[in-house]
Formats: C-alpha cells, sequence, structure tokens
C-alpha cells in the first residue's frame, strides 16, 4: 500500500477509468488537470474513436479540452479490457440501469468485475462509483477478486465512492463537490482516499462501503420524494385553480425550514427515477418494504400520462382531438441547458402521444438528433422552432433557458406547459401542465 499511495502522490499512478460518459470523462479531465496519466476504458468503438480525434461527445465538455489531454500524452482510450492490468487505480463508471421489470441491472458492472478479475494484480486499487444497492461492492465484486487469491487490504484495495456529477451546473464541479469514500477494509479506505484526495477538495470517509452506497441512494431518494410531494400538489392545486409555481415562490422566501423542489413532466437523468428502486428491491431481501418511497416513485412515474391528458384537454377545448393532432415538443433533454437524454421523460411523453394517434415532433437546440438508448430506438431529429406556428399543440417539456417563450406562446395555437415558463404572461392559450 505504502508504495501505491507514493505512486499517487507523486502522480505516476496510471489511472483507468472504466465508462467514458457524464461520470467518467469528467474524472478524466480532473486526473489529467493535476498531471496524471489516464487510460479510459469503454465498450463503445465510436467513443474510443472520437476521444483519439480530440472531439467531445457531452456538450459540457468541450472538445479543445479533450483534445489538449491527448496532445499532451496524459489521455488515451481503448476498448481492450485486456490491458486493465496497466492501471494502478481502476474507477468502475459503467451505468446500472432498471430492467423491464423495475428490477436492477447490474450486468454491467459483473461485466467489468469480470474483465477486472482476468488481470488483477498485487497493489491495484478498485473503486465502484456507479450508483447501486447497498452490498453490491463487498457481495459482487469482492469475492470475484478474491477468486483471483488475492487478499483485500493486503494484495489489493476495493472502495466505493458514489459519483456526485449534475450535468449542466456550473456553481460546483468535479473538484469542488465533497467525496464519500467507504472501503472494504481500513487499509481499502486509506488507499482510496490517497486517489480521491488528490484530485478533490474535499474526501469524506465512511466507515463501510455499504454506507457509502447508501448515501448515494439517501441523497437521490430524498430529491425523488419531495418533488412527489410538489408534482402531487401541482396536480391538486390545479383543481384548486391555484397556481403552485406562485405557491412554492412564495414558500421559497421563509429562510428556514424549507426547501423549494419544482414539478414537472416525469423525472430524468439516469438517478433520480431509477435509484429508488434500487432500494427497494434491496429491502425485500430484509423482509421490509419501504412504502412511501415506492408511493414516490409511482407518482412521479405517472407525470407523463397526466400531462398528456391536459394536452387532451387543451386540444379539446379547441375542438379538436388528439388523435390525428400535430404536437410539437420543446425539449428533448432530461433537463434544461443540457444534452442528456438519460430516462428523460420528453421520451415516455413522445411514445404516449404516438401511440393514442398523435403526429408528434419535437425541438431541442441541444439534441439534433435522438439517439439510441436502452429504453427506445426512435428516429427522430429536431425540427426548426419557426415551423411552430403549423402545431395543434405546444408541449414545454424541457425549460431550456435560450428558448424565448413569450415569442413560443404568441406564435402558437395552443401550449402547454409542463416547466411554468409562462408564469405572467396571457393565458389565452396557456394550459398549466
Amino acid at each position: 500500500m505504502s508504495n501505491l499511495i507514493k505512486k499517487i502522490e507523486s502522480r505516476e499512478a496510471l489511472i483507468g477509468v472504466v465508462g467514458l460518459g457524464y461520470v467518467g470523462l469528467p474524472l478524466v479531465l480532473r486526473f489529467a488537470e493535476v498531471g496524471f496519466k489516464i487510460l479510459g476504458f469503454d465498450v463503445d468503438q465510436k467513443k474510443v474513436d472520437s476521444l483519439h480525434e480530440g472531439k467531445s461527445y457531452i456538450k459540457q465538455f468541450s472538445s479543445e479540452s479533450i483534445k489538449k489531454i491527448v496532445d499532451d500524452g496524459l489521455f488515451s482510450a481503448t476498448t481492450d479490457m485486456g490491458r486493465l492490468g496497466e492501471a494502478d487505480c481502476i474507477i468502475i463508471c459503467v451505468p446500472t440501469p432498471l430492467t423491464q421489470k423495475r428490477e436492477p441491472d447490474m450486468s454491467y458492472v459483473e461485466a467489468t468485475a469480470r474483465d477486472i478479475t482476468k488481470t488483477l494484480r498485487k497493489g491495484q486499487l478498485v473503486s465502484l462509483e456507479s450508483t447501486t444497492y447497498p452490498g453490491t461492492t463487498d457481495e459482487l465484486l469482492l469475492p470475484k477478486f478474491n477468486d483471483k487469491g488475492l487478499k483485500e487490504g493486503e494484495d489489493f484495495y476495493l472502495v466505493y465512492s458514489p459519483e456526485r456529477e449534475d450535468p449542466g451546473r456550473t456553481d460546483f464541479n468535479t473538484r469542488t463537490i465533497p467525496k464519500v469514500v467507504g472501503g472494504i477494509t481500513p487499509e481499502c479506505l486509506k488507499a482510496g482516499k490517497a486517489l480521491y484526495e488528490a484530485v478533490i477538495d474535499e474526501v469524506v470517509p465512511v466507515s463501510s462501503t455499504r454506507a457509502a452506497e447508501m448515501t448515494k441512494l439517501l441523497e437521490n431518494i430524498y430529491r425523488c420524494v419531495n418533488i412527489a410531494l410538489v408534482n402531487e400538489l401541482k396536480m391538486l392545486t390545479d383543481r384548486m385553480d391555484i397556481d403552485i409555481w406562485e405557491v412554492i415562490k412564495a414558500s421559497s422566501t421563509k429562510p428556514f425550514g424549507f426547501q423549494p423542489f419544482y414539478p414537472g413532466p416525469g423525472l430524468g437523468g439516469h438517478c433520480i427515477p431509477i435509484d429508488p428502486f434500487y432500494l427497494t428491491w434491496k429491502a425485500k431481501e430484509f423482509d421490509f418494504y419501504t412504502r412511501f418511497i415506492e408511493l414516490a416513485g409511482e407518482i412521479n412515474t405517472g407525470m407523463p400520462d397526466y400531462v398528456v391528458a391536459k394536452v387532451m384537454d387543451g386540444l379539446n377545448d379547441q375542438g379538436k382531438s388528439l388523435k390525428g393532432a400535430k404536437v410539437l415538443i420543446l425539449g428533448a433533454a432530461y433537463k434544461k441547458d443540457v444534452d442528456d437524454m438519460r430516462e428523460s421523460p420528453s421520451i415516455h411523453l413522445i411514445q404516449i402521444l404516438d401511440k393514442k394517434g398523435a403526429e408528434v415532433d419535437y425541438h431541442d437546440p441541444y439534441v439534433p438528433k435522438l439517439p439510441r438508448q436502452r429504453s427506445h430506438s426512435l428516429e427522430m431529429e429536431s425540427v426548426p422552432l419557426d415551423t411552430i406556428g403549423d402545431y395543434d399543440c405546444v408541449l414545454i417539456s424541457t425549460d431550456h433557458t435560450d428558448i424565448d417563450y413569450k415569442w413560443v406562446v404568441e406564435n402558437s395555437k395552443l401550449v402547454v406547459d409542463a416547466r411554468g415558463v409562462t408564469q405572467g404572461m396571457s393565458d389565452k392559450n396557456i394550459v398549466k401542465a
């Protein structure tokens, strides 16, 4: 361990990052920023080729920043998992989605663990960052590594450190977001702390990998439950003819005891729509049913159907049927000002509207073409915004800041607002959703 820590402190350790997406790529850039050499791993040859050409495929990371670390010899990428043995520290940043039955899909983590096992050697550190249920690190990874005949805390070091990326956020970055770390043994924790202290301002050690795994789940379940609360209140206040956005704004003036959460057309991103189901699945192993969390999940999952019902109501008031109506969805990304499509509620809206017979298009300056994902294979491209007058209804699903919503309202026959961006505008053709 002393040799490993010396290599980390002297920036001589080679850092391996498995999964070069929204979590792995910012880690690559941060480690390179302080002088480490990084070897990136991804199963997608197109991503690897793009990175070697100095081109970024994620909007928030510039191609110039990628090209610089490639040209400086600090970063290279490969699809060859046989090279994992070259890295002194391996950071796993692969997806942990849900199956069609809403159960954890650990296939990406398991495949990576098998690949690491083949080349695992003495002195290596492995850190899992993928969001998962408590027990993953010690139940899934550790036994595979032990089968190699190596002992944790002596021959190799295993930690869990949850990612805390928030795409599009500018007030915090990889360096300034505190890093929680839990180790299988005290020696593992010491090695993990050394790794992250080299690039992160504050490292927060916890007693175990399970505590670290639970930390990430609590953070996102907290948000999930509170978003479900305001989504439910949105539906109630709509019936009571009260503006929920006005209520949230007024409540936010209280300087203590209140944190604002905002309703929307559904949950998006990789974490909040998924994490609660990881914990509810694991809880059943302990004969415990997380009813509160599951109820929040049900409310949030049902929001796209609620929004579509509001579209139907708006069209009906204009003497039109949803079937055959032309609907333009504004925003395909799951949140404003990013190109991140993971679990975007816009995809669910497109699918529901299409199934009900509507002719659906979308406009998103950040997503020129819908990428193929695990949950869909829609072949659609963003249409120009100046065609807005051709549509029977414009549905605001993502509130990108560079869209002039006053212009949208003025030039649309009907606007269904699921993000509260039309506050204060004439509501003659606006339906709040």
